[in-house]
């Protein structure tokens, strides 16, 4: 058979030139060498095929060229084949490509544009042009902004320790937009749909309540002594019958055992009725801390022993709750007062009080409640049915309130001395004390020397005369240590929300922190806050950014943290604003146009 490889015959001769051919592929093509079959243009290299003979080191390949292969179509005009080269570098390509753009190179055969696109583009261009502007003031002014913050947040201290100028009394444009939010006065609902609400709030209540009290009843039962847990002696279960001959006693799995017969030995049973003579309350912790002030109690006062147990009602979604003890059932006494070691009496718990406990006493309490070696509850709601049962044991112990209504008195005549003073600057004023207060407070615990307290008075424009003073750091420090707790020295001189309004700021703050984790970020603030129903937006003298801005701006002003508000922060700004609300509907009217609880 007559082979041929590229026209080279199959003959001897013709295998002497195929063997010398192979022998210089071998070796390595000339650099110019030529292919037998066509020309091959000068500026093209000649193919290597020597990388195709066997080697030792095969990995170790060095290319011909450094150039990078060519991704384009090649030219028209150059044939293609497996060995031909690039016709134009990648480095040469590139840097005409740069200069073609930094030269603006127009091509030779683009027409010019029309009158029409060329007022387009002009257009196209300022509009450009004044966007970039826009946005670049934008960001200048933002960064204007936060810079006096960030500054602020540096000198907090400094700033903080600084007393105040002598026009602190005159109503600054921060007490101005704090007060825009007492314009809420209006009804945000119908009756009928002011109704509907209480109905289901009652219902809701009442549900919430019951469980706790099923839940209590069995606690209780299921702990008490009811019964001799030694079986009844009768034939066939004595010792003898349990012994097999020669094999000792048979083991309890194997012994044959029936249901023991009631037989009560104790003096005194806990049964049913003997629980149903108590006293249901309602209470909160007294706590800076939104994860343990927001804490729903039901407490229980047993009039049989005089013993009380409070349970912590918890809801987790809509369907799924949870009650759990939290203050185990037994006879506590007071903690601190003038009654200080003396055991709770049915006198002692009525709407407003506080029952105070040993934190060291009660285990399953949460780490936040045990950083202070004191529990205070206040009481915030009675059960007036069981009170009114109890109205004979109420009139005896009577007497033993007169000191504590005594310096209730005392706190009550210091508190309309200041508040004629914060009518209108109440929010600035509550909330920068309460700042002061926590920036002097270095260890953490919320005591304060008197030192302290009069710097602080003096620095707010709040002084008392020096006799009052002394005659309410005398009701307050009752250890004399000369340390009190500044949140005790703040309701005692300026005066707390009523518990009816306190409700409306829980049920606000938990809607905004329904994670419980006690504090809540401006975004959320600005997300949940609504300004729909505020009259200066309904009549058109306001937009509804200017409303929400404004209540921005007091709440960044009275933070530590100008991203994020704590419950003791969300609380004292709501105290100032009660200061100049007299009417407990219309501060409720603000939280529920507002936040709309």
């Amino acid at each position: 058979m007559d082979l041929q490889i590229k026209g080279i015959a199959a003959t001897p001769k013709g295998q002497d030139v195929l063997f010398s051919a192979r022998k210089k592929s071998l070796k390595g093509w000339r650099s110019k060498s030529r292919a037998t079959h066509e020309d091959r243009p000068a500026e093209v290299p000649s193919l290597d095929l020597g990388k195709l003979g066997d080697s030792d080191d095969e990995n170790n390949y060095t290319p011909l060229s450094k150039w990078y292969p060519r991704l384009g179509c090649p030219d028209s005009s150059s044939t293609v084949s497996w060995g031909t080269p690039l016709q134009t570098p990648v480095r040469r390509h590139r840097s005409q490509k740069l200069s073609s753009l930094e030269q603006k190179i127009v091509p030779e055969n683009l027409p010019q544009p029309s009158d029409k696109y060329k007022s387009k583009y002009q257009q196209y261009e300022a509009e450009m042009k004044e966007g970039y502007k826009q946005y670049s003031q934008e960001v200048a002014e933002k960064n204007k902004n936060a810079q006096p913050q960030l500054s602020e947040r540096k000198v907090a201290d400094k700033e903080a320790v600084q007393p105040e100028d002598e026009s602190y009394d005159d109503i600054t444009a921060l007490d101005m937009k704090a007060l825009v939010q007492q314009c809420y006065t209006s009804k945000p609902y119908t009756v009928q749909q002011s109704i509907r609400k209480l109905e289901a709030e009652d219902l809701a209540a009442q549900r919430r309540k019951q469980a706790v009290v099923e839940q209590v009843m069995i606690d209780q039962l299921s702990r008490a002594v009811i019964s001799d847990p030694e079986q009844n002696t009768i034939a066939g279960n004595d010792e003898a019958v349990h012994r097999l001959q020669g094999f000792g006693p048979v083991p309890l799995r194997f012994r044959k055992r029936t249901l023991h017969d009631t037989k009560i030995k104790t003096n005194l049973s806990l049964t049913e009725n003997v629980l149903s003579n108590k006293l249901r309350f309602d209470a909160r912790i007294i706590s800076r801390n939104g994860r343990d002030a927001c804490r729903e109690l039901i407490g229980f006062f047993f009039g049989y022993d005089k013993s009380l147990t409070i349970y912590e009602y918890r809801q987790f979604g809509r369907n799924r709750t949870s009650t759990l003890p939290f203050i185990k059932k037994g006879i506590y006494s007071h903690q601190r007062g003038r009654r200080k070691g003396k055991p709770y009496e049915l006198g002692d718990f009525y709407s407003g009080a506080n029952l105070t406990f040993l934190t060291c006493d009660h285990l399953n309490l949460s780490d936040s409640v045990k950083q202070n070696p004191l529990l205070t509850l206040r009481l915030i709601d009675i059960d007036d049915k069981a009170l009114d049962s109890f109205k004979s044991t109420l009139m005896e112990n009577q007497q033993g309130l007169t000191k504590e209504l005594d310096d209730k008195a005392t706190f009550l005549a210091v508190q309309n001395m200041v508040k004629e003073k914060l009518s209108k600057r109440g929010v600035r004023t509550v909330t920068r004390l309460g700042k002061f207060f926590r920036q002097q407070d270095k260890k953490g615990n919320g005591l304060l020397c008197k030192s302290d307290f009069k710097e602080a008075l003096k620095y707010f424009h709040l002084e008392l005369p020096e006799k009052i003073f002394e005659s309410v750091w005398t009701i307050l420090d009752e250890n004399c240590n000369d340390r009190v707790d500044y949140g005790e020295f703040t309701r005692a001189v300026i005066g707390e929300m009523n518990e009816y309004r306190k409700e409306f700021v829980r049920k606000v703050y938990m809607k905004l922190d329904p994670s419980k984790t006690g504090s809540v970020s401006m975004t959320d603030i600005t997300k949940f806050y609504s300004a729909r129903k505020h009259p200066q937006v309904l009549t058109g003298t306001a937009t509804e950014d200017d409303i929400k801005s404004s209540l921005l701006e007091t709440l960044v002003d009275a933070c530590s943290n100008p991203n994020e508000v704590s419950y003791c922060e969300f609380e004292d700004y709501y105290e100032g604003l009660s200061l100049g609300m007299s009417d407990d509907e219309d501060f409720v009217n603000v939280l529920r146009n507002s936040w709309g609880v």
